[in-house]
């Protein structure tokens, strides 16, 4: 065993670099997919959340929506309100113990994780959806939308570049929190860090290589969601084209889209000049 740090850390990579890559696979696999997952959760959370009920209309169909949204708030509260270590605790071993049901590690991994996401993003969607003007909503159904269609329609467009940050952000979560599945045998970076550092006893080294290798994925992904973000902003300047040729506004106009209302205006008051 090589005496300096540098050399212990070449060492380890020599021998064990394919069991960290395959770690970092599995991590990267469980996050990805159960974001994903999550956010659909979140997102029929979040339209059984803001569906319109009167009392007074139809008082069936707001008595089963109120008991719906009684249970979805206790899901939302409970996951949101515990850790994921003790959520996997009670899952992986508990649906063991009370229904015989045993799963498999990519199973329980994927499932624990997605629902905890889910969580946290049916509160994110509720938000981006309130954030969104209710004029939008009210034009939807005064041209004969249902609330379903709004949502998909008018709404989620909309809403969806709110809760991007958020999205982004349960991603770089998942991805550091997966290590906590190695308490239920998930063969994760985590769980591959600790083999291999009881192994050579060499925690210090072997984290070392840890942290650099969840360092590097999240940055990753951090900067690949942020380009995702700016490519739905679209671009900083564009042409707003008028198809009235009885207008003297008709044409093409390069505007940015900070001084998009100072153009319109002066275009309206004076021609453009």
């Amino acid at each position: 065993m090589p005496t300096s740090f540098g050399e212990r850390i070449i060492y380890i990579l020599e021998r064990y670099g394919m069991s960290f890559l395959r770690g970092a696979g599995v991590t990267m696999a469980i996050a990805l997919v159960s974001t994903f997952i999550g956010c659909i959760i979140g997102f029929l959370v979040g339209i059984v959340q803001t569906i319109p009920a009167e009392r007074s209309k139809n008082p069936v169909r707001w008595f089963f929506l109120g008991v719906i949204r009684i249970i979805l708030n206790i899901y939302v509260e409970v996951f949101r309100g515990t850790p994921m270590m003790a959520q996997a605790m009670f899952i992986y071993f508990g649906s063991a113990a009370l229904f015989g049901i045993n799963m498999s590690m990519w199973f329980a991994a994927f499932f624990i994780v997605s629902i905890n996401t889910g969580a946290y993003m049916a509160e994110t969607v509720r938000g981006g959806i309130l954030s969104v003007d209710i004029g939008q909503t009210e034009g939807a159904k005064a041209i004969g939308m249902t609330h379903f269609q709004t949502m998909i329609n008018v709404v989620f467009p909309q809403a969806l570049r709110n809760i991007m940050p958020q999205i982004g952000n349960n991603l770089i979560i998942n991805i550091k929190d997966t290590c906590v599945l190695s308490i239920i045998g998930t063969v994760e970076l985590f769980y591959t860090t600790k083999g291999i550092a009881g192994a050579l006893y060499t925690y210090f080294e072997a984290f070392a290589v840890a942290m650099g290798i969840y360092f590097v994925l999240t940055f990753t992904c951090s900067r690949l969601l942020r380009l995702w973000e700016d490519k739905m902003d679209g671009p900083a300047n564009y042409d707003l084209a008028t198809t009235d040729t009885l207008t003297h506004t008709s044409g093409l106009y390069s505007i940015g889209k900070k001084n998009i209302v100072g153009n319109l205006n002066k275009d309206s008051r004076d021609g453009g000049r």
